[in-house]
């Protein structure tokens, strides 16, 4: 935790081959690295403007491709399906707030936050509820945090019930 330096790699993986491939490094493309001292914060969106510009352009317009097997030409498109990133990353790229009781994504404000003694750290223990109602973890006092978990897995928010969590959000311009 020493390092003076931080590198931020932003890797693309096209999803247009088998697993097997796709998933093999020489199919990543490393379209961009951010470096600096620090995490980039709220102005990696300066980074990834052109990514982003390009990325627009894949999905809406297209670009012609040749295609060597068929020998012929097509407008190929391209869309970001997803991001994988650590919770500060996390924290960086949506603004989705990973350092306090509601750090979970998946349980939005559906979670059952507690701090650990004798630190500031935030723990989530509610974790046991996405297991399946017979599971024998779910039981599990003593391994635990000494209660049975009886509650269900969390519901999945509508985009409707997104964006009416995003109206009560005011953002800084700065």
């Amino acid at each position: 935790m020493n390092n003076s330096h931080s590198i931020w790699p932003v890797i693309l993986i096209p999803y247009n081959r088998p697993p097997w491939e796709c998933m093999k490094q020489s199919s990543f493309i490393l379209s961009m690295i951010i470096p600096g001292k620090k995490m980039p914060g709220n102005k990696i969106d300066v980074y990834l403007q052109p990514l982003v510009k390009e990325l627009n352009e894949l999905w809406t317009k297209g670009v012609e491709t040749y295609d060597s097997f068929s020998n012929e030409v097509f407008v190929m498109r391209a869309s970001l399906m997803w991001t994988v990133s650590d919770f500060p990353g996390l924290c960086t790229l949506s603004g989705w707030n990973t350092y306090t009781g509601y750090a979970c994504p998946t349980c939005n404000y559906d979670v059952f936050p507690c701090q650990l003694r004798r630190s500031n750290k935030w723990c989530f223990m509610g974790h046991r509820r996405f297991l399946e109602r017979s599971h024998k973890f779910r039981l599990m006092k003593k391994q635990f945090d000494g209660t049975i978990e009886e509650r269900g897995a969390t519901k999945l928010l509508s985009g409707l019930e997104i964006l009416k969590q995003l109206d009560a959000i005011t953002f800084d311009s700065n």
